[in-house]
C-alpha cells in the first residue's frame, strides 16, 4: 500500500499535467468532497446495501479520498497527524466504559 504523500504526489501530479490544480481551492475542494459524498449516497438509495454496484462505490470513495487529500494539501495538514488528534479527541469524548455498544452522542453518554 503506497503511503498518503506518494498517493498525494500522483495526485498532483495528474492535475498538474492537465493544468487542472488552477480549480482546486480550499472551497471548491471542501465542495466537491460533499459533492462526491453524495453520489455515494445515491448508490445507496432504495437499496439494500449488498445491493449498491461494488465498483461504484469504489470510484466514489477514490474521488472522496483524492479530493479530501487535496484538501489537506491545501492546509499543510499531516493525514496521520490529523487523524491520530482527532482519534484521541473522540477518546476523551467516548470512553470506554461509557460508549461502548452504545450509539449515542458523546453528549448523552
Amino acid at each position: 500500500m503506497e503511503d498518503w504523500n506518494t498517493l498525494l504526489a500522483k495526485i498532483r501530479d495528474f492535475n498538474n499535467e492537465r493544468d487542472w490544480s488552477q480549480f482546486h481551492n480550499k472551497k471548491d475542494l471542501a465542495l466537491a468532497i460533499s459533492i462526491e459524498a453524495g453520489e455515494l449516497n445515491e448508490l445507496f438509495l432504495w437499496k439494500q446495501a449488498d445491493e449498491a454496484d461494488y465498483e461504484k462505490v469504489k470510484d466514489e470513495l477514490a474521488d472522496i479520498i483524492t479530493y479530501t487529500l487535496l484538501l489537506a494539501d491545501k492546509y499543510g495538514f499531516d493525514i496521520n497527524e490529523i487523524v491520530s488528534q482527532k482519534i484521541d479527541k473522540n477518546a476523551l469524548k467516548y470512553p470506554v466504559e461509557k460508549a461502548k455498544g452504545s450509539a449515542k452522542k458523546y453528549n448523552e453518554l
